[in-house]
């Protein structure tokens, strides 16, 4: 039962705690390998979005139905995922970012809530929604208390008592008077918690963050352009494409001092390899969107990193897109797995990018081992480069048709796909390690882009260009399509075609069950072999949240926050109707207030006859699994 394991974790977490940090980081693995919890924003340090409980299943999940629902309070766009810790679950909201202790045991009676008093002024200088992606749990360690970590719109860092709510300590990550704001969801590792910044609209300067877990102090920042020093690149040791980056890499690629005010922000998922020790995420788009003002390949936005967890030095770097000339931001989601890749056995790391490249490197050396296109509409570049005696290695080949900058300024160039919100945005993807494929939720939209001459004011909008989006033409009508993906092969093994763009993050079982949800507000349930449509429940607001699951009182449970919102949805959640407002999204996605409206809402489901049940002993089976280090399928 949950409670028995409950209190053996939480005198685990007490005895560890004399071990100090690392110890704490032990525990919260071993949390996270037992199925019945969610204990981390994407599930596991490998960001695999997979749960071994299998109580629901591809038999019976037909029979789900809802088992209770909680009100937020709060309208707007709900991103993200609750965390479930032992019988208490933690649910966050959008702006003012308000937290809740819920009772697993008393019907999600509220044990806590927090309430952060946040200057409204930081609203207007949120690009795309006043989302937040959620929040992470530290389990406890040296005094004795289990932490939650929340990043505010406002960038306030708080950890609160997991217990209590009650503040422990408190820092500030930017300045939202330049634009800086905090959307994403923070990641625990060994004795740290790990922030990034969004604001890649208004000029922002990109970096990552480490804080102490004890008391909130800076450990270090690593930004995504300027000098090495501030980067924390070695210019010797520190690759990409298994070269040394050199001297001066990012300095030598931006004219004058355009990277003081160049973006490559860091508003998406990190992934951590404990083995390995390193920390992975994607830096955002280049400022501005008009790229005739930033000659140069603009390094290092757009790009995947890998960073030492302990000292943030940069191990290795790839740059999907150089020189950005359709906001295609580098921020989605990491996923590590163990997969083949021509026949051999690869410790990998599998980023499904905006630019609509599907991109699988080991996550060790960086090596680009695939990189094919996830939706056919793709049409800005024909290929990345495999060869790597060319100098084209690694580099996307950019139509001259679709080239914004090539167009030149104040030239519309019209029919470009992907659209800036990309192939996939930030709404994660999931792996399951039964059937070795990734569910991936994304957009079939294209767009027109006219950029435009901009200059730069600190909290001003950034950005020099006019977009307009609509669905990919000569297709199935459709702005959206979920996928089965084989990443050692880079190949589409089934497509569900949607209405409206997937904007919620999948979730993965061991029942053979895919779960994601639709703008429509749809929670939906698929076969994972065969992606045949197995349950729907429209919710009351559209889903652009995650699902996740686990198990209270021996059944388990799939939970989905629904309130329509962020980028696609940011004309119903703002009140918009200029067609081209919302970065171009508000006309391209006007028809869906014809079937959802602003809400806030958790739904939890269960199936009522439960046939089967994942123990907590189970996840000692498969400790791999729960770190990114299953065996081949």
């Amino acid at each position: 039962m949950l409670k028995t394991f409950t209190k053996a974790a939480l005198a685990s977490s007490l005895l560890l705690a004399g071990g100090g940090y690392a110890a704490a980081n032990d525990a919260l693995k071993e949390a996270a390998s037992n199925p019945a919890q969610w204990v981390m924003p994407t599930g596991n340090y490998a960001n695999q979005r997979y749960s071994e409980l299998d109580a629901i299943n591809k038999d019976n999940v037909g029979d789900m139905v809802p088992a209770w629902t909680f009100s937020t309070g709060v309208l707007r766009g709900h991103e993200g995922n609750p965390l479930v810790v032992g019988d208490t679950m933690y649910v966050h909201t959008p702006f003012p970012n308000i937290v809740y202790a819920l009772d697993l045991t008393q019907d999600g009676r509220i044990k806590w809530r927090y309430e952060p008093k946040q200057d409204p002024n930081v609203i207007p200088v949120m690009c795309c929604d006043t989302v937040n992606r959620g929040v992470a749990y530290a389990p406890a360690s040296d005094g004795g208390k289990a932490m939650v970590i929340l990043h505010q719109a406002d960038t306030t860092v708080v950890a609160l008592d997991a217990e209590t709510g009650e503040q422990i300590w408190s820092v500030q990550n930017g300045d939202p008077s330049k634009g800086e704001t905090g959307t994403a969801a923070p990641m625990v590792a060994n004795d740290k918690v790990y922030i990034g910044i969004s604001g890649g609209e208004f000029g922002v300067r990109g970096s990552l963050t480490a804080y102490n877990l004890s008391d909130g102090k800076q450990a270090w920042r690593a930004y995504s352009t300027g000098p090495d020093d501030e980067m924390l690149f070695d210019p010797e040791k520190t690759t990409a494409l298994g070269k040394p980056v050199g001297a001066d890499s990012s300095l030598n690629s931006w004219e004058g001092d355009q990277w003081q005010i160049g973006g490559g922000t860091t508003w998406g998922w990190f992934a951590f390899d404990p083995e390995l020790n390193l920390v992975y995420y994607g830096t955002g788009n280049p400022s501005t969107w008009n790229p005739s003002q930033r000659p140069g390949d603009n390094k290092w936005s757009m790009t995947i990193m890998a960073r030492d967890a302990d000292s943030g030095m940069a191990k290795w770097v790839y740059q999907m897109t150089p020189h950005d000339e359709w906001d295609f931001d580098g921020v989605n989601e990491m996923i590590l797995a163990d997969i083949p890749v021509d026949g051999q056995e690869r410790k990998a790391l599998v980023h499904f990018d905006r630019n609509g490249f599907a991109y699988t490197l080991d996550r060790e050396t960086g090596e680009l081992l695939v990189a094919e296109k996830f939706d056919p509409a793709v049409n800005w570049a024909t290929e990345v480069v495999m060869d790597k005696e060319s100098d084209q290695y690694g580099r996307p080949q950019v139509v001259a048709e679709y080239s914004t900058e090539q167009n030149g300024e104040d030239v519309n160039t019209t029919g470009i796909c992907p659209a800036a919100l990309g192939t996939k945005d930030q709404q994660p993807a999931a792996f399951s390690p039964k059937t070795g494929l990734f569910y991936v939720p994304t957009n079939h939209v294209c767009m027109d882009y006219e950029p435009f001459r901009v200059a730069y004011t600190a909290g001003q909008p950034y950005v020099g260009a006019t977009l307009s989006m609509y669905p990919a033409p000569d297709s199935h009508g459709g702005m959206g399509n979920f996928i089965a993906w084989d990443a050692g092969k880079g190949e589409i093994v089934w497509s569900l075609p949607e209405q409206f763009s997937v904007w919620s993050g999948a979730l993965a079982t061991a029942g053979d069950v895919v779960f994601y949800g639709t703008l429509e507000g749809y929670l939906k349930a698929v076969d994972a072999q065969t992606g045949d449509e197995l349950y729907s429940f429209k919710t009351p607001s559209g889903i652009i949240g995650n699902v996740m699951t686990y198990e209270t009182d021996g059944k388990q449970m799939v939970g989905i926050l629904s309130g329509i919102g962020g980028w696609a949805g940011i004309g119903l959640a703002a009140g918009l109707t200029d067609p081209n407002a919302g970065l171009g999204a508000v006309g391209g996605y006007a028809a869906l207030s014809n079937y959802t409206a602003l809400g806030g809402q958790l739904t939890v489901f269960t199936v009522p006859d439960q046939t089967a049940s994942a123990s907590s002993t189970d996840a000692a089976a498969t400790p791999a699994a729960a770190e990114g280090e299953q065996p081949a399928n």
